[in-house]
């Protein structure tokens, strides 16, 4: 890659159902900042697409997260063919301020504490160029309260991804109350320049839009295991075996859709629309995590999946992900339509 500010192209990006246009944009510096599982994952997005990334991370154990994810990415990329010649360099940074110094584009991943991202979001100002976007990695904390306390707040989005975020190409951006809508779409033509599918979320709201969907299930979930009605391999199961493997190719809306048959959503919603009704679900409340329930679930986890350590189980997953994202570029569907991208960008 060039060692160009930046470089773009045109991109027509439904977001939230609106047709937006925004600038595919490839840098060639980015800096991350926190090296856990998801900066690690991020950095390795990053590398795999020809940027060269600074590393901050006071766990001295950093540069060894980062090795043993990468070697991951790397094994899914060789699988699904991605890689090329242009990957990107590393470098572990003697502090944040080294990081992000000639960064231009700034990815913040430490742990989910207010306090501590402030302190690190001052850190990060201090030093970084004062037109750099920073994104942070949080799940659920609004951008506007991080915000808050910062010089240049106008420069923060939320960039939250999905694990493994080398692979999974969504990320949700996320502007809070001092975000200009062109910074918005800046950082999501950024996070479109390394692969992915930057999704708008417009209004401001905790866990974002992702996060509220799982919660739900989760929620659901727990609910089963405390009655003592399914096991956790048992709940896996019916989603690995059944609707999850809908879920992989089609959303909840157009799975529905399909379900209605020739009559469509229309008949979908009024066939099925009367039972939300009925007394199904208890998403409303969760149970007590009692000692007793955690117990259950932590043994019901380990028979299901304790013959595995942490790593063998992200390769499984990593294998399993690049099939799906095989048969879905073949078909030019869904997060296919994400990896072709890639691809034809660099066979240019």
């Amino acid at each position: 890659m060039s060692e160009s500010a930046e470089s773009t192209e045109r991109s027509e990006s439904p977001i939230a159902g609106v047709g937006v246009d925004f600038e595919i944009t490839s840098v060639s510096r980015a800096a991350v900042v926190g090296c856990g599982v998801i900066g690690a994952a991020w950095a390795s997005r990053m590398l795999l697409n020809g940027v060269d990334v600074a590393i901050s991370d006071p766990n001295p154990d950093a540069e060894a997260i980062l090795t043993e994810v990468l070697a991951n990415a790397v094994a899914a990329y060789d699988d699904l063919g991605l890689r090329t010649d242009r990957q990107g360099s590393y470098r572990i940074a003697s502090s944040i301020a080294d990081a992000v110094a000639d960064a231009q584009f700034i990815q913040e991943s430490v742990p989910e504490r207010p306090d501590v991202k402030a302190a690190v979001l001052a850190q990060i100002e201090a030093a970084a160029p004062t037109d750099t976007i920073i994104g942070s990695s949080t799940s659920g904390i609004k951008p506007s309260t991080m915000q808050a306390t910062m010089t240049n707040p106008e420069r923060l989005v939320v960039g939250h991804p999905y694990n493994p975020v080398y692979l999974l190409p969504v990320v949700e951006v996320v502007g809070g109350e001092h975000t200009p809508i062109e910074v918005v779409r800046k950082a999501q033509g950024i996070y479109a320049g390394i692969g992915m599918k930057p999704i708008h979320v417009r209004v401001e709201i905790d866990a974002f839009v992702g996060d509220r969907l799982l919660e739900a299930v989760w929620r659901e979930a727990l609910w089963l295991v405390n009655d003592g009605v399914a096991t956790t391999q048992e709940i896996d199961d019916i989603m690995t075996h059944g609707f999850g493997l809908r879920w992989a190719q089609m959303g909840l809306f157009e799975t529905y859709r399909v379900a209605g048959g020739v009559g469509g959503f229309r008949h979908f919603v009024e066939q099925f629309g009367p039972t939300l009704d009925w007394p199904w679900t208890k998403l409303m409340d969760t149970p007590d995590f009692t000692p007793e329930l955690v117990d259950t679930l932590v043994e019901q986890s380990d028979d299901q999946s304790g013959e595995y350590d942490v790593r063998e189980l992200e390769r499984i997953r990593d294998r399993n992900v690049v099939g799906f994202l095989k048969v879905l570029e073949q078909n030019d569907w869904a997060a296919g339509t994400t990896i072709k991208r890639v691809r034809d960008a660099g066979s240019d």
